[in-house]
């Protein structure tokens, strides 16, 4: 926690200074209520299950109007161009990579996705130069779907990964270098980062791992390196014409990330040795909410397991526990829409809470996961999934599994549909949470 709040402090200075302290004693926790999730704003109990489409619609239409903002619109087309494929990971696997743009005549912004598929795929044969060729009788493979932060290039070693172009990269220094690094090439497979993606023990597990840069989707700018708002709504925002400044429900950031994710799934539906149907999508921190609130707005994504997600994702904001709304619209101003700023100093004045967009989720799977940061609340995380449980129970599948708030690396929090888990270490998508999140999609998906 300590090396977390010091690294925030050191970027952003006098941001955070004019930000509320985040609260960390459990003395100072106010008595909050929290919106049942299986009852309409107007106070109406829902019935039955057919009426959950209907509750679920209008969670998410509060979450538009008051934090996310307003869902982006379909493109007007989706075309992908496969642009380079080859063997890697000694032979485990094959690399292809696809380029996609959202207008017919391929004008404008473009996404640039990496697919790591696994070469052990029933009806599936080598040719002599090591790239598989599938059988007619092929078989298909479920598939992981996330944004990351370097650039494609980190998840391989392979030198033909292109690095990601159009992307506006933040910089780890005062330098000024916002492009994609080639220093950061494989930089996701080593073993002491705080995020890795370990690709051979993914695709020995029989999944599919297809990913972008969420740089090239939406640019995301330090607050006290720039100027957050003028960056962050270019790139795949120019596809939704001028903003109206005078609205406070503007697409924000992490929406532009979400769709982004779906654009993902679109692409994962034409491959035909990819199973679309069980697409887990996950994400680590702000992507790890981008993974949230894709797979609230977009039933297609069977599994969501967001990591660490902080304030803003999975935890309570009405609890006042480490991240607040205050350092929330300071620090992050282009991930929420300008409604949500007057909430500031004023979570009780919410008509809705995290739990809500969580169970927006139900009754397909999801798992959280946390780790041991006062920070990022990992006791409001699994407050949450405990307030929205009862929406998967409505709808027939086992809720949160009974138990106070469980210690670290237990395990008996998980559910087949609904579970919650929590670490030690450092902030990032590591090994254990790779485990669990793996052996959680199985148990979902392979039923």
């Amino acid at each position: 926690m300590k090396t977390c709040l010091t690294s925030i402090a050191i970027v952003l200075g006098a941001v955070v200074a004019n930000a509320r302290e985040p609260n960390y004693d459990e003395s100072k926790v106010a008595p909050y209520t929290l919106e049942d999730p299986l009852a309409f704003a107007d106070g109406r109990k829902l019935k039955d299950a057919s009426e959950w489409p209907a509750r679920r619609k209008e969670i998410l239409e509060i979450f538009a109007r008051e934090m996310y903002g307003e869902e982006p619109p379909a493109p007007e087309a989706v075309v992908t161009e496969l642009q380079e494929e080859g063997p890697t990971l000694a032979g485990l696997a094959i690399r292809r990579q696809y380029r996609m743009w959202f207008r017919p005549d391929k004008s404008g912004p473009f996404i640039d996705w990496l697919l790591v598929l696994p070469n052990r795929i029933d009806g599936m044969l080598p040719d002599t130069n090591g790239v598989h060729v599938v059988c007619e009788n092929r078989g298909k493979v479920p598939v992981i779907l996330m944004l990351n932060y370097p650039g494609n290039h980190a998840v391989l070693n392979d030198a033909e990964v292109a690095l990601p172009e159009g992307g506006w990269f933040r910089a780890d220094d005062d330098s000024g270098d916002h492009g994609p690094k080639e220093s950061n090439r494989g930089a996701l497979r080593h073993s002491q980062s705080r995020t890795t993606v370990p690709a051979e023990f993914i695709v020995a597990r029989g999944y599919a791992f297809l990913t972008a840069c969420y740089a090239q989707v939406s640019p995301d700018v330090d607050v006290g390196r720039g100027d957050p708002e003028a960056l962050a709504y270019t790139h795949v925002f120019e596809l939704w014409g001028k903003r109206d400044e005078s609205r406070t429900d503007n697409t924000t950031a992490l929406g532009a990330w979400a769709w982004a994710l779906s654009r993902g799934l679109d692409l994962a539906e034409t491959i035909p040795e990819i199973d679309a149907a069980k697409c887990v999508a996950t994400g680590s921190s702000r992507l790890a909410k981008a993974a949230l609130l894709a797979s609230a707005r977009d039933e297609r994504f069977a599994v969501c397991v967001p990591n660490q997600t902080g304030g803003g994702g999975v935890p309570l904001a009405k609890r006042n526990f480490g991240e607040n709304i205050s350092t929330e619209m300071r620090m992050f101003p282009h991930w929420y829409c300008k409604a949500y700023a007057k909430y500031i100093d004023n979570e009780q004045a919410m008509k809705f809470d995290q739990h809500l967009l969580v169970a927006a989720i139900a009754p397909r799977a999801l798992l959280v996961q946390g780790f041991n940061s006062g920070w990022f609340d990992a006791k409001g995380e699994w407050l949450s999934c405990r307030a929205a449980s009862p929406a998967w129970e409505f709808l027939g599948k086992e809720g949160l599994p009974k138990g106070d708030f469980p210690d670290n690396y237990d395990l008996s929090l998980v559910g087949p549909s609904l579970g919650y888990v929590r670490r030690g270490g450092q902030h990032g998508l590591a090994g254990y949470d790779w485990l669990w999140m793996l052996d959680f999609a199985d148990k979902a998906l392979r039923k």
